[in-house]
């Protein structure tokens, strides 16, 4: 077995802004797990915001190797659980690793992994392409730039509505608003009022995570769906969001892989709850990884790879609002 590190500069084709902050650039760390023939690659964003480094990864993936060498020919399921432990508080780490696993699994099997699923590329839902918050003509120009049928809008200003109603004005595509967590509860009932009528699909994460006490009178009085985000980080939230969210976002780098990531799907459906895959600003490596779970949801968002300047990676390709899977196993992907 080897194990390689590959660390990218993911340059942004624009400023991207959210509540939290900006970019142009979005550190990744490519994982690569070769045994035999066979390499399988995954990948987690640096994210600053959840105070994750591309060194701390490595770190934390180096002090499990001695488990991988040991048990690299079982399922990338089996794996997960025995670094569970030394990578609990690692989710990123442990997504980019059970990333690579799958893959590799994939390939060392000759099938993508959707087919080890037995899942069939039907009915798929389209991806949303993410519009950052920027000035209305700035945002106005990227969606006459890039035609897309859904669109995430980045919201958390005091002009939310006001920002909705003028790119309407340019498209009939459906849109998604997220304001991460930048909303008081009246502002949410009321503007979900307002952006029902300009057809707005769904709210994701408009209060705090821990503003507890506000999300049982939004989900009481939206008159549009609430999607969970930051709400929604691990196994463990999924119960507790069914409460007071009408579905749930799941991320795999916060949640720590596909392993889990199947889980919470399955536990999601149980209760029923609508369920959303998103993605980090990542290459087609993560993209890729993700549109393997494509026939078992209602919505995602992975337009990470359409967002870069350049891509690290070839895999499943976006365009059109379609989506075209390689003639490949695993995940799909080479680094390019």
């Amino acid at each position: 077995m080897k194990l390689e590190f590959f660390t990218f500069d993911l340059e942004l084709k624009d400023t991207f802004t959210i509540s939290h902050g900006s970019r142009n650039f979005q550190k990744t760390l490519i994982v690569a797990i070769s045994e035999g023939n066979f390499t399988g690659y995954g990948e987690a964003a640096a994210t600053s915001y959840y105070g994750v480094s591309t060194e701390e990864m490595i770190a934390a993936i180096k002090k499990v190797e001695p488990i991988l060498k040991d048990n690299i020919q079982r399922n990338p399921e089996a794996v997960w659980e025995l670094t569970s432990l030394l990578l609990k508080d690692q989710p990123f780490a442990q997504c980019a690793l059970d990333m690579a696993l799958h893959d590799l699994h994939g390939k060392r099997n000759a099938q993508p992994l959707y087919k080890m699923w037995g899942l069939k590329l039907k009915d798929l839902p389209i991806t949303n392409y993410t519009i950052g918050i920027d000035s209305v003509e700035n945002m106005t120009e990227k969606i006459i730039q890039f035609p897309w049928p859904v669109y995430k809008i980045k919201l958390g200003t005091p002009n939310d509505v006001k920002i909705i109603t003028e790119l309407r004005k340019h498209t009939d595509s459906v849109f998604r608003v997220d304001a991460n967590g930048a909303w008081g509860v009246e502002e949410t009932i009321q503007n979900a009022l307002k952006l029902k009528d300009l057809n707005v699909e769904f709210i994701e994460q408009p209060l705090a995570a821990d503003n507890n006490e506000g999300m049982p009178e939004v989900f009481k009085n939206s008159a549009l769906p609430i999607i969970a985000d930051e709400s929604c980080l691990v196994e463990k939230d999924v119960v507790k969001c069914s409460e007071f969210f009408h579905g749930i976002n799941i991320k795999l780098t916060k949640c720590g892989g596909i392993t889990p990531a199947l889980r919470m799907i399955s536990e999601a459906r149980k209760l029923n709850l609508k369920v959303m895959l998103g993605c980090m600003t990542e290459s087609s490596v993560g993209i890729s990884a993700i549109a393997q779970l494509l026939p078992l949801l209602d919505y995602v968002d992975m337009d990470g790879a359409l967002l870069l300047k350049n891509d690290i990676a070839d895999g499943v390709k976006l365009a059109n609002g379609k989506i075209e899977f390689p003639e490949r196993n695993g995940t799909g992907v080479i680094l390019l």
